[in-house]
């Protein structure tokens, strides 16, 4: 059910645009859920990073590990992770899952789910352990917006071993409940893992409350950081049953004993480290994760709800096929043209007047164009997106 939301955030939006977000004043930017800009803040702490190592490695470090623990802490509490020890810090998304994946004790003859119209990352290492141990793959919700509660009940049987969702679906921007699915899972004994890259910064994540077992994120995206880094988060009790499938120089005790030659692994998430991980990466995630707490992510959540509830009003009202359902996070989707080469004439055509979007295929290989909001955009940005599609319309 649709419900109506302030356009108006609790905090300062126009300040946010012009001391963290530079490329607001040129361009309506609209692709947060493939790329989002770095804040000036996470720039400016990567560029003192990465100038310490040039000048002197040795100096920079005890500062670069301070701000590796206290990353860690900053994605604890904004999961509320029992502890800091539950977070790994990884490449991507794709990483975390599959280390997971990999890790867990399968059963010849069980079963998983996942949606049917998942993003790879969420799908192929699924896909790929299921087959090596014998497990079932059951995608389930093919055609709809997203993975739904009844959707799993259906599915689910006394050989169903896990659950994987996306918090939000990078397609149609469908807002998966993680509550009631993971009571769900909870209750029946059923692992629940999230993919939480395209919402982890923009609505609250509970894995204790949500019963989340496994939650993975790059940082690229919702959490408005760099490229090449992200966390894995595994519930502690769950990782003592896990045996990784990758060993690291540091995922094991006593690991700065370089020749000890101890496979042991560490306690908690520690185990599926990767060895040496995006020094200049961990600065300024840091930094973009702390803006965004700063800022509430509640508040990001109501505000950018509401952008989008906007965007999908009027682009119906302009009779674009919307595919995005009332329960959405920070993604409209909608189809602007018959065709593939249509839909890419009108996003190039965009592009030129400053506003940018994403083409993105259904899984009937049907073209449409996703915009995306974060924090910082406004409803100029999403009028902008209207009146651009106005004139491609006229041209």
């Amino acid at each position: 059910m649709s419900v109506s939301v302030p356009l108006t955030a609790s905090y300062d939006v126009a300040d946010l645009r012009q001391k963290e977000f530079p490329v607001s004043a040129k361009v309506a930017y609209l692709n947060h859920a493939g790329t989002s800009p770095l804040p000036r803040r996470s720039h400016e702490a990567m560029s003192r990073l990465s100038e310490g190592l040039m000048l002197d490695p040795t100096e920079t470090f005890p500062a670069l590990m301070e701000k590796m623990h206290e990353l860690q802490e900053s994605l604890r509490t904004l999961i509320n992770a029992p502890s800091a020890e539950d977070i790994a810090l990884v490449q991507s998304t794709s990483l975390a899952i599959n280390l997971a994946a990999g890790s867990l004790p399968w059963e010849r003859g069980q079963n998983l789910i996942f949606y049917a119209s998942e993003f790879p990352s969420n799908a192929y290492p699924w896909m790929h352990f299921a087959q090596q141990h014998g497990v079932e793959v059951r995608l389930v919700g093919a055609g709809t917006p997203g993975l739904t509660l009844d959707m799993v009940e259906r599915a689910a049987d006394s050989k169903t071993r896990l659950v994987a969702a996306s918090a939000v679906q990078f397609f149609s921007g469908h807002r998966t409940d993680l509550q009631a699915i993971g009571d769900f899972c909870h209750q029946r004994g059923i692992l629940f893992s999230v993919d939480a890259i395209q919402s982890v910064a923009h609505s609250p994540i509970d894995v204790q409350k949500m019963h989340i077992d496994i939650c993975a994120s790059g940082g690229q995206k919702s959490l408005m950081g760099p490229m090449g880094l992200g966390f894995l988060y595994v519930r502690r009790e769950l990782c003592e049953h896990m045996s990784p499938v990758f060993v690291s120089d540091n995922s094991t005790v006593d690991w700065m004993h370089w020749l000890k030659y101890d496979l042991t692994p560490l306690p908690g998430a520690g185990r599926f480290g990767t060895g040496t991980f995006n020094a200049i990466g961990v600065a300024g995630l840091l930094e973009s994760v702390k803006l965004l707490q700063g800022l509430g992510i509640p508040a990001i959540d109501t505000y950018t709800t509401a952008l989008i509830s906007d965007a999908k009003k009027k682009l119906e009202a302009d009779g674009y096929e919307v595919v995005t359902p009332a329960d959405h996070g920070p993604i409209v989707t909608f189809r602007a043209a018959p065709d593939d080469a249509g839909t890419t004439q009108i996003i190039n055509a965009l592009q030129k007047q400053h506003v940018h979007v994403v083409k993105h295929w259904d899984a009937p290989k049907t073209a449409h164009i996703r915009a995306s909001v974060h924090c910082y955009n406004t409803v100029e940005d999403i009028d902008r997106l209207i009146e651009a599609l106005r004139e491609v319309k006229k041209s």
